[in-house]
C-alpha cells in the first residue's frame, strides 16, 4: 500500500497556520513534489499535477492581483481540486479573499507560514521524501563505520551484537541492532536507522546494554 501523509501533519510539523478550511486536514499528500502553479496562474491547466501540495509565494500572489476578481475566483476554484492536498502560502502573505471563500466552501485546508517560500519548499519536500520513501525492516545489526553504514547480518546468535560492540569500541557509532529500518530515497540511495522502541540499544547475550 503506498505511503502517505495526512495534511494534519504537515500542519503539526512545521507549525502551519491554518487560514481556511480546517475540516479538510485529513487529506493525505502520496508525493514528495510540491508545485509552484505559476502557469497555472495564468489559467493553463493542462498540465496541472492536482495530486501535489500547492505553494504559493509572492511571484504567484503579486501576478494573482493583476487579474480581475472573476479572473481570481475561476484560478482559485481550479486549484482547489479534490486530488489536491492543500494550499500553502508563504512568507506570511495575505490570503487572497478568493482562495478563502473556496476553500471554505470545498473544505479545502490553505495554510500559512512566514517562511520564505525556497526554504519552505526545500524544507517540507525533504521531510515527505523521508516519510514517503519506500522501506522495509532487516533483522541486522547497523553501523556507521566512517560515515558509512555497515549493515550485519546472518542467523540468531551468530555474534552480530558482540561484532557490532567490538566496533563501538574503536570508536564507530551504533545504528540499530537487531531489527533495522531500511528506506529507499528518491535518488534511490538506502539510509538505515533503528525503530524507536529499540533506539541507542545493544541486546549482548539477552540484555539490552
Amino acid at each position: 500500500m503506498p505511503k502517505k501523509v495526512k495534511v494534519s501533519e504537515l500542519v503539526q510539523q512545521f507549525h502551519l497556520e491554518i487560514v481556511a478550511g480546517e475540516d479538510g486536514l485529513r487529506r493525505t499528500i502520496t508525493t514528495d513534489d510540491l508545485n509552484r502553479p505559476g502557469l497555472e496562474m495564468a489559467g493553463y491547466f493542462n498540465y496541472y499535477p492536482a495530486e501535489r501540495a500547492q505553494m504559493l509565494g509572492r511571484t504567484e500572489l503579486a501576478f494573482l492581483d493583476t487579474l480581475t476578481a472573476e479572473e481570481r475566483r475561476d484560478r482559485m476554484e481550479r486549484l482547489c481540486d479534490e486530488d489536491t492536498p492543500c494550499i500553502i502560502i508563504t512568507r506570511g502573505l495575505e490570503t487572497p479573499a478568493e482562495l478563502i471563500e473556496v476553500a471554505n466552501e470545498r473544505h479545502f485546508p490553505v495554510l500559512r507560514s512566514g517562511i520564505a517560500t525556497t526554504i519552505l519548499l526545500s524544507r517540507i519536500t525533504n521531510f515527505l521524501e523521508r516519510r514517503l520513501a519506500p522501506s522495509t525492516t532487516i533483522h541486522g545489526v547497523l553501523v556507521d563505520v566512517y560515515g558509512v553504514g555497515m549493515l550485519i547480518t546472518g542467523g540468531s546468535g551468530i555474534g552480530k551484537s558482540e561484532t557490532a560492540l567490538e566496533l563501538v569500541k574503536r570508536g564507530h557509532r551504533l545504528i540499530a541492532d537487531d531489527a533495522v529500518e531500511i528506506r529507499q530515497t528518491s535518488d534511490n540511495q538506502l539510509f538505515g536507522s533503528a525503530p524507536d522502541l529499540i533506539k541507542h540499544l545493544l541486546e549482548i547475550r539477552g540484555w539490552a546494554s
